[in-house]
């Protein structure tokens, strides 16, 4: 089936539609139809008009189209024959009677007529799936998520479902190809759950596998939400080209590399607490507003247990540096494993992790004073290495 929202979607436009070539007509058929019929009874897109109206009504009252709608429709083919709407209404009836072949024959007829006809396209993506033809089918989904508003979001969770199974992924990755918006909405949609992470990462052409595709920081929050932080960090790494193995404790410590995307590189913040900025030649730029206390920037680790020694460089003056803070927690439990002031820093300072803490984040924070004072230096020196030593 077709997600619901779509399906909805298309049924709603396909009782309101209207294809009317004179503009006073189809001002009174949009609006008053009986109106329109009575000033033009003849005219094949009044006749439309009022026919469309009654089968709707019929339908919202389930009692029985009237004959009189499907005259109506025959007479406006037989004025109008580009016209697709009478060749909608005999597929429906077509199909209801059970005559595929008639059914199919009509939606395309209609689709021909108007090829931005939603509810043509709607009711043939519904027959080809229904047929087993998946290849015609999401041609068809492709053609909705371009012409109906909001139609690559309602598309994309049947998308996402419809890539639960192996064999259809061969038609995906065409589809993607052709229709590469649609194709970053069913992976946006895929991205939510991080068990889709092999589906996703088996259909993303090369130029949705790069850190700037949108779902990378969706299954990343999701993994690392779930606990996954393996996995996460392995798949940020593919899609970022970072060398990353067991020896890289600490990514980007000279702050030189903004392209890989957060969590496991830098996440720098612009906020009411303060900014940080990346400055060439391998430092940090920090203003800690003094306002209110918060991260400055931030990086999550996946350490094991053991004992680190982390140091670091202030560059230019602040007048008080005692409010910044290099803290390391764990993630989830929020247990804090120490903290030590950025002032102090460069002596090294000794942290110990525990078994119970598989991932950490590492923090440049400010505590905000009974006084508030803006602080402002610049970070240097970044160092993270494993065993103990120093202060």
């Amino acid at each position: 089936m077709i997600a619901r929202g779509l399906v909805a979607l298309i049924a709603a436009l396909l009782i309101g539609v209207v294809a009317v070539r004179n503009a006073a007509v189809q001002a009174w058929s949009e609006t008053a139809p009986k109106r329109a019929n009575a000033a033009w009874s003849d005219h094949p897109d009044a006749q439309i008009s009022v026919a469309m109206i009654e089968i709707a009504q019929a339908i919202r009252n389930r009692q029985v189209v009237p004959a009189t709608a499907f005259r109506r429709i025959d007479a406006a083919a037989l004025r109008a024959p580009l016209a697709p709407e009478p060749f909608l209404v005999h597929g429906v009836k077509a199909d209801l009677a059970g005559d595929s072949a008639a059914a199919e024959r009509d939606f395309v007829a209609a689709q021909r007529r108007d090829p931005r006809s939603l509810p043509a396209a709607y009711f043939l993506a519904e027959r080809y799936f229904r047929n087993g033809d998946a290849r015609r089918g999401l041609v068809q989904i492709a053609v909705l998520s371009r012409l109906a508003p909001g139609g690559r979001e309602s598309a994309a969770p049947y998308l996402a479902a419809y890539a639960q199974n192996r064999a259809n992924w061969p038609q995906l990755r065409a589809l993607f190809a052709a229709e590469p918006s649609l194709g970053d909405s069913a992976l946006q949609t895929l991205a939510l759950d991080p068990a889709n992470a092999p589906i996703i990462l088996a259909l993303a052409d090369q130029r949705q596998r790069e850190a700037s595709a949108t779902w990378v920081p969706t299954l990343l929050s999701r993994m690392v939400a779930a606990g996954r932080y393996g996995d996460a960090r392995a798949i940020w790494a593919s899609v970022s080209g970072v060398r990353a193995n067991d020896q890289t404790l600490l990514f980007d410590p000279g702050f030189g590399q903004a392209s890989p995307p957060p969590p496991f590189n830098w996440d720098l913040t612009s906020s009411t607490v303060g900014i940080a900025e990346r400055v060439s030649g391998g430092s940090l730029h920090t203003v800690f507003y003094g306002q209110e206390g918060g991260p400055l920037a931030r990086q999550l680790l996946v350490l094991s247990p053991g004992t680190y020694r982390l140091s670091s460089r202030v560059a230019g003056g602040s007048s008080r540096p005692e409010s910044l803070y290099w803290l390391v927690r764990c993630d989830k439990a929020n247990t804090e494993l120490g903290r030590v002031r950025l002032d102090l820093a460069a002596r090294g300072w000794t942290f110990q992790v525990p078994a119970s803490c598989p991932a950490q984040w590492l923090e440049l924070t400010g505590s905000a004073p009974d006084l508030p004072q803006q602080s402002e230096v610049t970070v240097t020196g970044l160092s993270l290495t494993r065993g103990g030593g120093g202060g």
